[in-house]
């Protein structure tokens, strides 16, 4: 079912593309910043205040060094102050790699005849779930290719298998989705089957770009893309993720445009994107990308710390396509979320023999292979809170819900006793013993940072009932 008005009740101006590319460049084209503004305006941000186009546009012109390690600063103390210490652990499962689509960036592309073509069935479903839970995963992302037996069925039934496995003290308590995009009755029945957040990422926002890297297939479509979240919002999924896939064109483009995609949403629904993905070009089978717009990785650190300032109560996801010294160092910038233990070929979860990268099997390459424990290692090790927690999405506190608590920073009431539950699970479950030490530092440490005597005695409370053996509790 095609997009159009007699078929859906979408307010009048989601219906309209909301991207003008005179716009972004000419907010691009303003003079530099001075340094009072670019000081004003991190203030603004530090009071969690959505930023505007203009003062993001400001942001990407600032580029003295003094005034880019001032906007990295405030962000620095914008993570602290709206998330804590907490990063947010996931991990993709890709169900199938078919795809009708040419996307020259992509190892999945149709004319890639050395794609080796998979799809799991509910067997191999169900073996790679296990081993996910066996390594004390929580929280998956599901990751399809556009084809017609991928249909919102077919995901939805995905969804439901996912959920229906328990392997001892494991289950997967939140299953996100990035797929193709739906029309309103594909995303209801996706709603239906209790997913979490739904990505669809815009690749790049400029039209012109975007016609040249995706000539053929139902993703050639710009503007059914770029609209297809507010047919999400239509069919009931108010937990949205959105991206962009920088190296495609100027990323100072890119970072205006998805901001512009946040704004919109705010401004039709009163609600803003639950997370913003910025993916690096990284290699990948028989693709075909301009070397001109690849971003470095001062820019890419950069652009992390602009995102957070102006967007200050979005979550941030970096995956493993980045390289383990690069994710690091982003943490401290505006990176809430970030994956560990990931494979991309599909069915190597639960298969030893799958040690290497075999690009004919996977999307892209990832530059960071570290098991689930190792990443959680060293984040207890930066002092930071390693967190599972599905709470918000489980009792309702998601879109607008959501940002009643989020944009004034209340979540933290929320989120740290949560984290702190959840990695008090993985410590007692999955962990050695090494790690499970240091965990328990941390989970002590964070305890008596609650400041909230009642919070922290029921937090305390709750940790023992989860020592003596139950399992699943949160606030």
């Amino acid at each position: 079912m095609k997009f159009t008005p007699e078929k859906c009740r979408i307010p009048d101006i989601a219906m309209k593309p909301f991207i003008d590319v005179d716009e972004l460049h000419d907010f691009l084209d303003r003079p530099k910043p001075t340094t009072k503004q670019v000081q004003d305006i991190i203030q603004k941000s530090l009071n969690k205040k959505r930023l505007s186009l203009a003062e993001t546009a400001d942001l990407i012109n600032a580029d003295d060094p003094e005034l880019i390690e001032q906007i990295k600063a405030g962000a620095q103390t914008l993570k602290r102050r709206v998330y804590g210490n907490r990063i947010v652990l996931f991990a993709p499962l890709y169900i199938g790699n078919k795809c009708v689509n040419n996307c020259k960036y992509c190892g999945f592309r149709t004319s890639n005849k050395d794609q080796i073509r998979t799809t799991l069935m509910d067997k191999q479903i169900i073996q790679e779930v296990e081993a996910l839970e066996e390594n004390g995963q929580k929280r998956l992302i599901l990751v399809y290719g556009e084809h017609p037996e991928y249909d919102a069925d077919f995901m939805a039934h995905t969804v439901k298998t996912v959920y229906a496995v328990k392997k001892g003290s494991g289950e997967i308590r939140r299953v996100n989705i990035n797929a193709a995009p739906l029309d309103i009755e594909g995303f209801k029945t996706v709603k239906k089957s209790g997913i979490g957040t739904y990505q669809v990422f815009q690749e790049t926002y400029h039209p012109e770009t975007y016609k040249h890297y995706h000539p053929s297939g139902p993703k050639s479509d710009f503007n059914w893309r770029l609209t297809s979240l507010d047919r999400a919002m239509e069919g009931g999924i108010d937990d949205l993720g959105i991206g962009a896939l920088f190296g495609l064109y100027d990323w100072r483009y890119e970072v205006l445009a998805m901001v512009r995609h946040a704004n919109h949403f705010e401004a039709v629904y009163n609600i803003g994107p639950h997370t913003i993905s910025f993916p690096r070009i990284k290699a990948a089978a028989g693709t075909d990308v301009d070397q001109k717009y690849l971003v470095s990785d001062e820019d890419f650190i950069r652009l992390i710390a602009i995102l957070r300032l102006a967007v200050p109560y979005t979550g941030m996801i970096l995956t493993a396509r980045e390289p383990a010294s690069i994710r690091k160092e982003v943490l401290t910038f505006g990176v809430s979320q970030i994956d560990g233990g990931t494979k991309l070929e599909l069915g190597s979860y639960s298969e030893d023999q799958f040690d290497s990268q075999n690009l004919n099997r996977e999307q892209f390459e990832i530059n960071d292979s570290r098991s689930l424990n190792e990443i959680i290692d060293e984040l207890l090790d930066q002092g930071y809170l390693p967190s599972f927690c599905t709470g918000c999405y489980r009792v309702g506190r998601t879109g607008e819900h959501f940002m009643e608590f989020s944009v004034p920073g209340f979540i933290k009431r929320y989120c740290t006793p949560n984290a702190i539950l959840t990695l008090s699970e993985y410590l007692l479950d999955y962990a050695p013993d090494k790690t499970a030490e240091k965990g328990w530092e941390v989970i002590e440490d964070n305890l008596h940072k609650i400041n909230n005597t009642a919070a922290e005695t029921e937090t305390r409370k709750r940790l023992e009932r989860i020592k003596n053996g139950e399992r699943d509790l949160f606030f």
